[in-house]
């Protein structure tokens, strides 16, 4: 379904698809800088940070003109309130990929480089793929791309539970240090929430078509 949009809306929505690309990039980075062992896509994650931060201000700042000016109807009210709880919805995705590159940071400052994780890798690949359909979903207001995402959210809590219950068996204790194990653990989470976040918004996509 395509909806009429006055400039101020189209203004919204541009600045939504900005703030989702941005997080997207800062996912794809934060987890590529842990298990490619790379300081510099660590940095340019935390550098992203900033920007999310003020496009998120922009928005909702955008959000309370319209509403204080214009008279909306009952589906642009929708659409106002989506665009608030989305781009929140991506600032804190976009939180959780600053708070893996800054756990990298610390892996990499004491131990030289990170251990292979193929659990990481396989739900940090699902949980990028989960943000990038959320724009897409929200773009193309497709409802049923918007049940895939919510649907998918399953297969990356279980990887999260498996890379919880690896990270504390008894053989990594053996193998990897207390405090990195631990970090690892937080940033297989952080990835988990990611993947939240974009379920998140697929339900918003939903409310935005639907009101329920």
């Amino acid at each position: 379904m395509k909806r009429y949009f006055h400039s101020e809306l189209e203004d919204i929505k541009n600045k939504l698809i900005l703030i989702g690309e941005k997080t997207n990039e800062a996912a794809r980075l934060s987890t590529q800088a842990f298990l490619e062992s790379d300081i510099e896509k660590a940095h340019t994650t935390l550098e992203l940070d900033d920007s999310i931060d003020e496009l998120e201000k922009e928005i909702a700042h955008a959000c309370e003109r319209y509403i204080t000016l214009r008279s909306p109807v009952s589906s642009d009210v929708r659409l106002i309130l989506v665009a608030i709880t989305a781009s929140h919805d991506f600032e804190r995705a976009a939180d959780e990929a600053h708070n893996i590159a800054k756990k990298t940071k610390k892996i990499l400052s004491r131990d030289g480089h990170v251990k292979q994780l193929t659990s990481i890798e396989e739900m940090s690949r699902l949980a990028c793929i989960m943000v990038q359909d959320a724009i897409l979903c929200l773009i193309e207001e497709d409802m049923g791309m918007a049940r895939s995402i919510i649907e998918r959210d399953k297969a990356i809590d279980r990887l999260n539970l498996a890379n919880y219950k690896m990270l504390t068996s008894q053989e990594m204790r053996e193998e990897i240090d207390d405090t990195t194990r631990f970090e690892t653990i937080l940033i297989s989470k952080s990835i988990e929430r990611i993947a939240d976040h974009a379920k998140n918004l697929a339900e918003e996509v939903i409310y935005l078509l639907t009101g329920e």
